[in-house]
C-alpha cells in the first residue's frame, strides 16, 4: 500500500512539476511578443467577449465562435474570465490539460496489468512525448481538453463506468469538431476490438452524429461557410460531403499521398518516440487513430504533419494504449526502465522545440521595452489595428484587426481608435519596408496623431475632434 502511494506521489508531482514548466514556457513565449493571432488571440478575445455576456464574434474571423470548431466547451473558460480576464488563463489550461494526462496513463498502466513501476514509467513516457512541450508553446487550442479525457473515458469503459465514461465523450465532443470522427473510431474499437458493447456504441453514434450536426449545421450557420479545413483538401471535393464522396468512389486520388516518402517521414515521427514499446499484434487501438492519421496526410497543409502543431494531438493517446497494450503482453523491444525513459528523453532532445526559446523567440527582444510601454498607453476599450503578434495583448475588447503585410491589404483607418505598429518586427520576416511605408502614410493621416514613438514602435492614437 505504502508503496502505491509512493508511486502515486511521485506521478501526481510530476504532473504538477510538468505543468508549471510547460505553463511558464507558453508565458514566456507570449511575454516575449511571439504568440500571434491564430489562435492564441482568437480564443482570448472570444472567451473574454463570453465572460462579458457579449456575442462572442471573432473579429479576426468575422463570425461567431461556433462557427468556427462548433467548440462549445470553451464557454466553460469564460467562467475564469470572470476571476480575472488574462490569456494567461487559456495557456494554464493548455498546460494543465496536457500535462494531465499522465494520471489516466498511470491508471491505464495498472489496469492493464504492468506493475506500479512500469505504469510510472508509461507516465513519464507520455509527459516526454516531444509533442506535448511543442504544442504548449504553439499559441492555445481547445482540443489540448480532450487529450486527458479521450484517455480517461478508455479508463471509464474498461472499469465498466458508463456514466463517466457518456460524459467525457460529450466533452471531447465540445473541444472541436473534427473530433466526433476519433470518437466515432473509438467507439468502433470498443466494440469490436474491446467488446464494451454499451460504450462503443454510444461513442460510435455520438461522434458520428455530432460530426454531421456540427459539419452540416452550426458551422455553416455561424460562419455562412463550409468549415475553414474543407480548402486543405479542396482536390478531393468543395464540402465536407464531397469529400467523404470522392473519399470512397475514388481513391485513386488519394493513393499518391499516403504511399509516398512524405507520409512515411510523418509516421517516422510519430512512433519514433515510442517504436520501441509497439508490437503489431498490439496496435488495435490506433483503429481510433485513424480518422485524425488520414486527415493529416490527405491535407495540403504541411503543418498537419509534423510533431509541431496540434493536428496529431487525436493520436497519441492510442499510441500510449498501444505500447501499455504491448508491454502487458510482454512484447517491446526495450523493457528496462531506465533504458526507456532515456529513449524518452532522447526523443524529446531531438525533437523537442526548446531550442526556440534562444533562437527565433529572442529576434524582438531588442524594443520589447518600447512595445510594452506603447500597449500600456491603450487604455481604453476602443478599436484596435496592430500587428499579428500584438494583438494577442490587446484582444480584450470586440474590434480588433492585424495588418497583413502578405496581402498588402490597407483597412480604412478610420474605423480603429488606436493602431499599433512595431516597423523593426514586423512580425518576424516579413515585408519591414510595408511597414515603413504604411508608418508614413500614417503620419500624413489628419484624423491621427502620432501618441508614443520609440526603438521604431510607433502608436497613432485617433483625435478626439474625428469622427
Amino acid at each position: 500500500m505504502k508503496k502505491l502511494v509512493f508511486q502515486l506521489g511521485a506521478v501526481g508531482w510530476a504532473i504538477a512539476i510538468s505543468a508549471l514548466i510547460l505553463f511558464a514556457c507558453s508565458s514566456l513565449r507570449h511575454t516575449l511578443f511571439q504568440s500571434g493571432v491564430f489562435d492564441l488571440g482568437i480564443y482570448d478575445q472570444v472567451v473574454y467577449l463570453i465572460s462579458q455576456g457579449l456575442p462572442p464574434i471573432s473579429s479576426f474571423l468575422g463570425f461567431h465562435h461556433m462557427g468556427n470548431h462548433a467548440a462549445w466547451a470553451v464557454y466553460l473558460l469564460g467562467l475564469l474570465y470572470k476571476i480575472y480576464p488574462s490569456a494567461y488563463w487559456l495557456l494554464a489550461v493548455q498546460a494543465v490539460a496536457l500535462a494531465l494526462g499522465a494520471l489516466p496513463t498511470y491508471y491505464l498502466s495498472l489496469q492493464a496489468g504492468l506493475k506500479q513501476t512500469q505504469a510510472t514509467t508509461m507516465a513519464a513516457v507520455y509527459l516526454l512525448y516531444p509533442l506535448i512541450f511543442n504544442v504548449n508553446i504553439f499559441e492555445f487550442h481547445p482540443e489540448v481538453m480532450a487529450v486527458p479525457v479521450l484517455l480517461g473515458v478508455v479508463l471509464a469503459a474498461r472499469l465498466g463506468q458508463v456514466g463517466w465514461f457518456c460524459i467525457g465523450i460529450i466533452f471531447i465532443l465540445g473541444c472541436k469538431a473534427v473530433l466526433s470522427l476519433t470518437v466515432a473510431a473509438m467507439g468502433f474499437w470498443l466494440l469490436v476490438f474491446e467488446k464494451r458493447r454499451v460504450c462503443g456504441i454510444f461513442a460510435l453514434i455520438a461522434g458520428c452524429a455530432w460530426f454531421l450536426i456540427a459539419s452540416q449545421a452550426i458551422i455553416p450557420f455561424f460562419s455562412n461557410h463550409e468549415a475553414a479545413a474543407v480548402q486543405r483538401y479542396s482536390y478531393l471535393g468543395n464540402s465536407v460531403l464531397d469529400i467523404a464522396r470522392n473519399l470512397i468512389l475514388q481513391p485513386g486520388l488519394i493513393l499518391g499521398r499516403i504511399f509516398s516518402l512524405d507520409t512515411l517521414g510523418y509516421l517516422a515521427l510519430l512512433i519514433a518516440p515510442v517504436i520501441w514499446g509497439l508490437a503489431p499484434r498490439h496496435l488495435t487501438p490506433l483503429v481510433s487513430a485513424i480518422p485524425a492519421l488520414i486527415l493529416n496526410i490527405l491535407s495540403d497543409k504541411q503543418a498537419q504533419r509534423d510533431l509541431i502543431h496540434q493536428y496529431s494531438l487525436p493520436i497519441l493517446p492510442f499510441l500510449i494504449l498501444a505500447v501499455i497494450a504491448s508491454l502487458a503482453a510482454g512484447r517491446g523491444w526495450l523493457r528496462s526502465r531506465r533504458v526507456i525513459i532515456l529513449w524518452a528523453l532522447l526523443a524529446f532532445i531531438v525533437l523537442g522545440k526548446y531550442g526556440y526559446f534562444w533562437s527565433r523567440y529572442l529576434r524582438s527582444i531588442d524594443n520589447w521595452q518600447a512595445t510594452r510601454e506603447a500597449i500600456a498607453q491603450i487604455q481604453t476599450k476602443g478599436a484596435v489595428l496592430s500587428t499579428h503578434s500584438i494583438c494577442p495583448h490587446l484582444t480584450h475588447r470586440q474590434q480588433i484587426q492585424f495588418v497583413d503585410d502578405l496581402s498588402g491589404f490597407i483597412p480604412d483607418f478610420a474605423q480603429f481608435k488606436y493602431i499599433l505598429l512595431n516597423v523593426r518586427h514586423p512580425d518576424g520576416t516579413r515585408n519591414p519596408q510595408f511597414a515603413t511605408n504604411l508608418v508614413n502614410k500614417l503620419k500624413n493621416t489628419e484624423f491621427l496623431r502620432l501618441s508614443y514613438q520609440r526603438d521604431d514602435v510607433y502608436l497613432f492614437v485617433k483625435k478626439s475632434s474625428a469622427k
